[in-house]
């Protein structure tokens, strides 16, 4: 299943008594900060979590691939994600 904000609301108001309303606050707001942050290009360390960071993309060579028509793909900024040693652990059945 995939999760959405929606879900993510529904359970800061199952499991904190939390309106409903403000639920939808604050994971719009911790949203918010998130992406501002990476809009700066600021890295988000959640403990025990992982980390959100900012990778550049070089200009390169790319091909369409409906077209086979090569063209050149300009230089971009993409999210990535590193799991920490104790999610990936949780992942895998260790931890």
């Amino acid at each position: 299943m995939t999760i959405v904000k929606k879900n993510l609301s529904n359970a800061l108001f199952q499991k904190f008594n939390f309106t409903r309303s403000q639920s939808r606050h604050i994971v719009d707001a911790i949203l918010e900060i998130m992406k501002q942050t990476l809009a700066h290009d600021e890295e988000i360390l959640i403990s025990g979590f992982g980390r959100f960071y900012i990778n550049k993309k070089r200009q390169r060579r790319g091909r369409n691939p409906k077209t086979g028509e090569d063209l050149m793909l300009e230089p971009r900024r993409v999210v990535k994600f590193r799991a920490t040693e104790a999610l990936r652990e949780k992942l895998n059945g260790k931890g």
